[in-house]
Formats: C-alpha cells, structure tokens, sequence
C-alpha cells in the first residue's frame, strides 16, 4: 500500500513507521523535521505543518491510507487547542485529497473505566496530561460526527510503554482494558502492529478500538 503517516518520528509513529516499512509498503512520513529520518528504498520523507490543511492535502493525494500519529509534545503550551486544530486539519485535508482511510491515534483518556465515565474524568488521572487527553478525546468527538471518511481510532492501554515487538495482545472497543486490578499495557511497537494489521484489514470501520496485553 501507499500510507501517508503523519508524525513519523514521535514515540508512536517511529514504530509505525518501521512497521509498515518492515511490510514492504511505501510510506509517505510527513513531519516537522525529515532529517531525522535515515534513507529507505520505500521511504520519502517530507516537510509538512498538520495546520496548513490545503498544503497538507496535496501531499495526501494519492496514497491509499493516512495514518495519524500527531501529538503537538507534551510540553507544548496550549496542547489542547493545538491537538484539536492539528487533528480538524488532518481530517479536512484527507477529504480534500479524495482519500476515503484515515486512521488515527488518540489516547486512552477517552476509554471507560465504568458506564458513563471515561478515564480521563476520574479522580486519580495524572493532571499533567489532562490538557492532552482532552484534546485527543475532542479528535475522537469529531470523526464521530464524521459520515465521509472510513475512519478508525486506536486507544492504546492506559500504559503505553517501550518494549518489544511480540504480535500477541487483546482486542477492545470502548471500555479500558485491565489486567485483574490494574490497568492493561501495551508496548509502542505492538500498538504499531495492531494499527498496520487494520490498515491492511479493516475491522473497525468508524469505531474506536483498543488494546491492551
């Protein structure tokens, strides 16, 4: 396949990126700084700014899938407002670029924890990523609303760590996975694998899902 993916050299999509690779997919990773990037035949690497939305859909066009990996950086002030504006852009330009597959990466914040309650309105959720969650968790509200794009969002476990690539989680939809009393885990590179395996089989056309070992 053709994937466009957007954030290729952050903490998720360095992962995706070598996923898909390792695949043998051409991959368009499209960020702020290519040079960080080292050479690949399946590889082309361009500059690009999420919020400029119609220069943004010129360089989509033509792939068959966009993968989102955009997270503005954690200590990036007004993370929120930058995490919606950048994800509005992304959708805007995937459907200005006629390409109907986006797939994205939120956060768990938006799982459920009970009925009615998501994570990242409980009591013990870490203030310092709130302002992201909620910004992630906005994302997620608009594609809901969305009926053009095929699209999915991938929540990863409450624990998204490093570690390796083993192939073999659980699959989820709404709620947070557990491991008895303890929130579930997940490592960036099986969260890569759960995310490719979609691109390349859709089962989780306009859902959400989760995952989680």
């Amino acid at each position: 396949m053709k994937i466009a993916l957007i954030g290729a050299t952050g903490y998720v999509g360095a992962p995706l990126l070598q996923e898909a690779l390792n695949r043998g997919h051409q991959v368009t990773a499209l960020v702020r700084h290519p040079q960080k990037l080292s050479a690949h035949p399946q590889l082309n690497a361009i500059e690009t700014d999420v919020h400029d939305s119609t220069a943004l859909a010129e360089q989509l066009r033509g792939h068959d899938a966009v993968i989102s990996a955009f997270n503005p950086g954690w200590g990036v002030a007004e993370i929120r407002e930058q995490f919606i504006a950048g994800s509005r852009s992304i959708i805007a330009a995937s459907k200005q670029a006629g390409i109907k597959r986006l797939l994205v990466v939120g956060g768990a914040g938006s799982l459920y924890v009970t009925p009615g309650v998501q994570l990242i309105d409980t009591p013990d959720f870490p203030a310092e990523y709130k302002e992201g969650a909620e910004g992630a968790r906005q994302a997620l509200n608009m594609l809901y609303e969305e009926a053009q794009l095929e699209w999915t969002f991938l929540s990863p476990a409450a624990l998204l760590v490093p570690g390796p690539r083993t192939g073999k989680f659980r699959l989820g939809h709404d709620e947070l996975l557990m491991n008895g009393d303890e929130p579930g885990s997940i490592s960036v590179a099986d969260l890569a694998v759960a995310l490719i395996d979609e691109t390349e089989r859709p089962q989780h056309i306009r859902q959400r899902f989760t995952v989680a070992y």
